[in-house]
């Protein structure tokens, strides 16, 4: 993957910064994306319109060399790093070192991201390097245009959640139903645990991991955010929204559905066709150029002419649509671009959610998330999972 970094040596030049630098472990997507590098502890990665350079400690030396993406690996040791913590405390030490670093690239003066470690840039500053924050996280910027190898990654993180979907499905399909509505499985409760773990172990045979994921029925499933817990139970929605990372890449993947075992309620089912109706309406006015804004009000407008209330026509509902549309995803599982109020213009790489949802505690909650790309003619939707809502 070689990603377009001119819009960052543009933004490095408006700012007057020899370099942009970031000093973080590779769990900050900004760092591994500019450094094509995983390692679990802090490293320095400067990059400039000349090259990219890490600074790494020797532990992870040998693979930096291997596996970054940079022109230059140092090692902390050639700066005298361990010589320099015998003198000083850690920080300064660590100060000098990335100062001296800078100093052999010819860098004077830094830019970094909103998330640049304070603590570091006073130390940085201290030792005489000028260190200034770049507006608008230029870097994720760069990053919500997704390359074809990292649509690829996000497809792969996605196939994988399709088969993680369709296990928790099929648990669902296959469960009885006693005398008060409780599902049961291969002989014990059918609970929001169990039909987790099964999710995460058809991941884990896929090279995908999840940190949480949501099972959630009933008055949970009215919460967006709600992981959900307890029994399953026939009538009532069961809002299932898994958004695995891909272990290799650390791309993601993120798809939602909602079932209901048994027949539906009118209102349950009524919500759900308004809630189909705006996601076609969402994608429907997905293409280059419109902005994530007009493809929010999209979604809005299908939901208010259905009677239902949105944070457009009331900012203080707590019941209705009560979220953005949609979110990029990547190397982040919430990252640019927006499709939301505030969104701004979609272009082609971007990589989207469209998942619009209605939550009441009296009725339970609804959401339906597919994941697409953003193309030069409209959009390609990387999801191929049916989507319906009665499970017999």
């Amino acid at each position: 993957m070689d990603p377009d970094l001119s819009p960052l040596d543009d933004a490095l030049a408006d700012a007057g910064a020899d370099g942009y630098l970031v000093v973080a472990d590779s769990g900050d997507s900004d760092q591994r994306y500019l450094s094509g590098f995983g390692a679990p502890d802090e490293f320095v990665t400067l990059y400039t319109p000349e090259g990219t350079f890490l600074l790494v400690s020797g532990l992870e030396y040998g693979r930096a060399k291997s596996e970054s993406r940079a022109d230059e690996v140092a090692r902390l040791s050639e700066y005298g790093f361990q010589e320099l913590v015998g003198e000083y405390d850690r920080a300064e030490a660590m100060a000098r070192t990335i100062a001296a670093f800078l100093a052999d690239h010819g860098v004077e003066s830094v830019a970094t991201g909103e998330r640049f470690p304070l603590g570091t840039a006073d130390a940085l500053r201290e030792q005489g390097v000028s260190v200034e924050v770049l507006d608008g996280d230029v870097v994720t910027r760069i990053r919500s245009v997704k390359t074809d190898d990292e649509v690829e990654h996000v497809h792969e993180a996605q196939r994988a959640n399709e088969a993680a979907m369709a296990r928790a499905e099929e648990m669902i399909a296959e469960a009885s139903v006693d005398e008060d509505g409780m599902l049961h499985h291969d002989g014990e409760a059918l609970t929001s645990e169990r039909v987790t773990e099964e999710i995460e172990v058809t991941l884990l045979r896929r090279g995908c991991a999840l940190d949480e994921t949501i099972v959630a029925c009933g008055a949970d499933a009215a919460d967006p955010h709600d992981r959900g817990s307890g029994p399953l139970r026939a009538g009532e929605t069961i809002i299932i929204d898994i958004f695995p990372q891909n272990k290799a890449t650390k791309y993601h993947g993120d798809m939602t559905r909602t079932f209901v075992k048994g027949e539906p309620s009118e209102e349950i089912q009524r919500r759900y066709d308004a809630t189909y109706e705006a996601f076609e309406a969402a994608l429907d006015a997905l293409e280059p150029g419109v902005t994530g804004a007009a493809v929010h009000d999209a979604v809005c407008d299908v939901y208010e002419r259905e009677g239902y209330a949105t944070l457009r026509s009331d900012p203080d509902t707590e019941t209705g649509f009560i979220h953005s549309t949609g979110h990029g995803i990547g190397l982040d599982v919430h990252e640019l671009p927006r499709v939301s109020p505030d969104g701004g213009e979609l272009e082609p790489g971007h990589v989207v959610t469209i998942e619009p949802g209605l939550y009441d505690p009296d009725v339970g909650g609804v959401r339906i998330e597919d994941l697409v790309v953003v193309t030069e003619d409209g959009y390609e939707n990387l999801t191929d999972y049916p989507i319906h809502l009665q499970l017999e």
